[in-house]
């Protein structure tokens, strides 16, 4: 074997490595002094992501392009050329995922950075731009497989006759993917339908969280105590549930305190408020302590403040019930509820068989 015909090969790979390091090199240069001293960097981070796709499109295009002047034999060439072709075929999907992904971040950075902007907004934007971004991965991932398969002769022979029973296939897989479809319908619905958002605060199936992830299937809840609650897209489509963010993430919180009948009310309210007006986690908004129900042995006080979220509500709530309960028990011990207990009755000893005789007898001896 002639050495040229192994150092050809050899040199053209090299040139092509070479060429695209060299390029690589400069337009991470280009971006670094663009970057420097201009806001966006987040923009420019993202813009990174896409370097390593980028290198191997134009590494596997040029090597494709490359490989009639490498001179190989015939028994390599056909299947070298034919495993570069799907190595570009996949790297040009993964560079224009990764590109995809870019253009929806960088129109949700541009989106959420505007002044004055609806903190509810942001959140729809972000959740309608993560279900775009999945539906486009999803469908960059089937152009590529069925690119990919149809390099392959056999696949390409059969093309027509699956062409011809696309109807029929297409029926066989909508039965079999039935509730795939109805959950991935329902997150489209979910969504652009404004019906729950990432980081809205729900309440669903009794539990309460925030919306962490929203899938093409499944919408993941993180609970206060740090647990994960996946549920079915389609749930949040056809069953009530609470969104306690969906206009205003703001919120009442209520206290329910159980007194005695002997509570100084106007003392308590006006602590209450004292209370409020200190605390930075009362919003301003809204304020009321009431009697609003009585028992024979207590009085129900309910205490109504407002908060701007839920974790603060919650917050303010325990603060509250703790200072009241504080402020009583050292005022006005009185008024904390006690349960009442009558002593009970004396109870008549019954009579003994024969004690009427010895009573009477008993009675006789001492008058005499």
């Amino acid at each position: 074997m002639p050495i040229w015909t192994v150092v050809r090969p050899l040199l053209v790979v090299a040139g092509v490595v070479a060429a695209v390091l060299a390029v690589d090199r400069l337009l991470v240069l280009a971006v670094g002094r663009l970057a420097a001293g201009r806001p966006g960097a987040r923009r420019w981070e993202m813009l990174r992501h896409c370097r390593i796709p980028a290198l191997v499109t134009a590494l596997t295009a040029l090597l494709l392009a490359g490989e009639p002047g490498m001179g190989l034999p015939s028994g390599i060439g056909p299947p070298l050329r034919h495993g570069l072709l799907l190595a570009l075929l996949v790297s040009a999907g993964w560079l224009t995922a990764r590109t995809v992904s870019l253009f929806i971040e960088s129109a949700l950075t541009r989106y959420a950075s505007g002044r004055r902007r609806d903190p509810g907004r942001v959140r729809r934007a972000r959740t309608q731009a993560e279900l775009v971004g999945r539906i486009c991965d999803a469908g960059i991932a089937v152009l590529t497989l069925a690119a990919a398969l149809m390099t392959f002769p056999a696949v390409r022979a059969v093309g027509a006759s699956l062409l011809a029973s696309a109807g029929l296939l297409g029926l066989v897989v909508g039965v079999a993917a039935q509730s795939s479809l109805a959950n991935l319908f329902a997150g489209i619905q979910l969504a652009f339908g404004d019906m729950v958002r990432i980081g809205d605060v729900v309440v669903v199936a009794g539990e309460w969280g925030t919306v962490e992830e929203i899938t093409l299937t499944a919408v993941v809840i993180a609970t206060w105590d740090q647990r994960r609650i996946v549920m079915p897209v389609s749930y949040f489509a056809g069953k009530p549930f609470e969104n306690w963010s969906r206009r205003d993430p703001g919120i009442t919180g209520t206290v329910l305190l159980h007194l005695d009948h002997r509570t100084p009310v106007d003392e308590l309210r006006a602590e209450f408020e004292k209370l409020l007006a200190g605390d930075e986690r009362w919003d301003g908004t809204g304020r009321a302590l009431q009697v609003v129900d009585t028992t024979p042995s207590t009085i129900v006080v309910r205490a109504l403040m407002t908060a701007a979220d839920a974790d603060r509500a919650f917050e303010l709530r325990c603060a509250v019930r703790e200072h009241l309960v504080a402020f009583l028990r050292d005022r006005h011990p009185a008024a904390l509820p006690r349960v009442t207990v009558a002593a009970a009755a004396p109870q008549p000893r019954s009579a003994e068989p024969g004690s009427a005789g010895r009573g009477v007898a008993e009675r006789e001896d001492a008058e005499r």
